[in-house]
This record gives structure tokens, sequence and C-alpha cells, in this order.
């Protein structure tokens, strides 16, 4: 009896323990860390071109300023939460769909799509992600990260991570999608046989000032600097530690068809400031 008793005991025991461990292996593909870290660069969606390339406007959430810009030199900490699954299938800023059981992620300022690695800085696990959506809106947090990206570094609330930006393979996923967009461009302005041209330089007195990118690396900014005086006075600004490249001194027609020129031309999301001051871009 007492061995009967001491069997059922020891199979109890093993089956708990076998849905306890269930969970950290999240997902079916049984993929381990060093698994991932070794593939992922190849992973087809990670790198895939987007909708669109999206940079955004500057904007304010509980009145702290957000201005949204590429910088391949990205590396912070912070908080890190879990995108609700109750918004897996919308569309995200760069109008990919959600797929809550892909490696995705958001942020409040880096371009979409970017790729970038993420380490849990309570246990050391790491994952790459494409980050393809805005937010979290709520200041506490740097970014939010999917189910399946979350299960992979042992995040099931809240954590402290470490955010680093890819370059090679951010430069990589966005000249993909640029690309898309201007074989788009070219086949339209071929079968309307209007081209786009830079827009004018306006005159000195315009109030308004179209912002192109920012960087942490001067030699970025005045090597973008050279190539946007074909679309009027361009400029570096020095703001605290970035390097901010603007056209300036325009009013506000000239401003109109430098965005405007911009988006088609460059694929960019330009910024639009009146006398130091952020407006929307469309509101002009």
């Amino acid at each position: 009896m007492k061995k009967l008793v001491s069997l059922a005991v020891l199979t109890a025991l093993l089956a708990a323990c076998a849905e306890t461990t269930k969970p950290a292996e999240y997902g079916t593909d049984g993929f381990g860390e060093e698994t991932l870290a070794t593939e992922s660069f190849n992973d087809t969606y990670l790198m895939a071109a987007a909708p669109r390339y999206y940079i955004g406007n500057a904007y304010k959430v509980e009145d702290i300023q957000y201005i949204p810009t590429e910088d391949y030199a990205y590396n912070q900490t912070g908080m890190a939460g879990i995108i609700p699954t109750e918004l897996n299938g919308t569309k995200t800023s760069n109008g990919e769909t959600y797929d809550m059981n892909q490696m995705v992620a958001t942020s409040k300022t880096l371009p979409l799509p970017t790729i970038a690695k993420v380490t849990n800085l309570e246990n050391g696990q790491s994952v790459t992600v494409r980050v393809n959506n805005r937010g979290p809106f709520v200041n506490t947090r740097i970014m939010d990260l999917s189910p399946a990206a979350a299960g992979k570094i042992g995040l099931t609330n809240q954590s402290k991570v470490q955010v680093q930006v890819l370059p090679e393979q951010s430069i990589a996923v966005k000249n993909a999608t640029i690309g898309d967009k201007v074989t788009t461009a070219v086949e339209e302005e071929t079968t309307t046989t209007v081209t786009a041209q830079p827009a004018p330089v306006a005159s000195a007195s315009g109030d308004y000032s179209v912002q192109v990118a920012a960087f942490y690396a001067e030699d970025s900014a005045n090597a973008l600097v050279q190539k946007m005086r074909a679309y009027g006075d361009a400029t570096v600004v020095k703001e605290g530690d970035m390097f901010k490249v603007r056209i300036v001194n325009l009013d506000a027609p000239s401003a109109r068809r430098v965005i405007d020129t911009l988006r088609s031309n460059e694929g960019m999301a330009p910024g639009l400031l009146k006398n130091g001051r952020w407006i929307n871009a469309d509101s002009i």
C-alpha cells in the first residue's frame, strides 16, 4: 500500500512540474535563445519591406516632448511592458498588421521599421525585434514588446531592459521599404509624365523651418545637409546633444512644397516648425 501511495504522489509531482515549465517555452517553434541569436537576421518577417517608412512629427505625452528621428547609435535602458493581446490584427503606425506571435515592439521615437536588440536586465536574456508601432503612450516605459518577444526574454509584466538599435539591419530594412516606394513613384511618374522637382529656395523672411532628421553624430548631419541644399536653405542646428538638419527661412507655400517633395522624392517624414515651435506638418 505504501508503494502505491508513493507512486501516485510521484506521478502527480511530475505532472505539476511539466505544467509549470511549459509556459517558459513560449510558442511551439522549439527555438532556444542561442538558435534565435544566430538566425534572427535571416528572419523573413524581421527584414521584410514595410508598407511605408515612417518617422513622424514631434509630439507630447504628459507635457514631455518626443521627437522621432533616425538614431543608429540608439542605446537606452528603461522599463518595458507587453503589448495587449486585444490589439492583435490592428494596423501599426507604418501600415503593418500587428501580429502578437511575431518578434515586434513599439517605440515613441525610433523610425518604423527599426531592428533592435532588447535585453532583459533582470536575467540577461535577449531578443531581436522589429519596431513597427508607436507607443507605449505612458512615460514610465520606453518600449512594449509583443507577447511572443516578451516570452523569449522571460518578461511577464514589466522589467528593466536595454534597447540597442542594430544599424546594419535597420538600414537594410529601411532601404528595402524606401526602395519599394521609390519604384512605385517612378512607375506613377512614367504613366503621368510628371516628375517631382526640388522645392525652390524661399526668401530669407520665411517663418517656417522643415526638419529633415536629427543625429547624435555631427558628421552624419553634415553629410545630409549637403544633399538637402537642393531643396532650400539647409543648415545644421545643434540642440542639446543632437544635430538637427533643417531647411530654414521658408514661407508657407515653400514649406508645403518642400514637405511634399521630401515625402515623394526621398521617402522622408519631415517635421515642421513655425517661429521655432513645432506644428502639424499638414497644417499649411
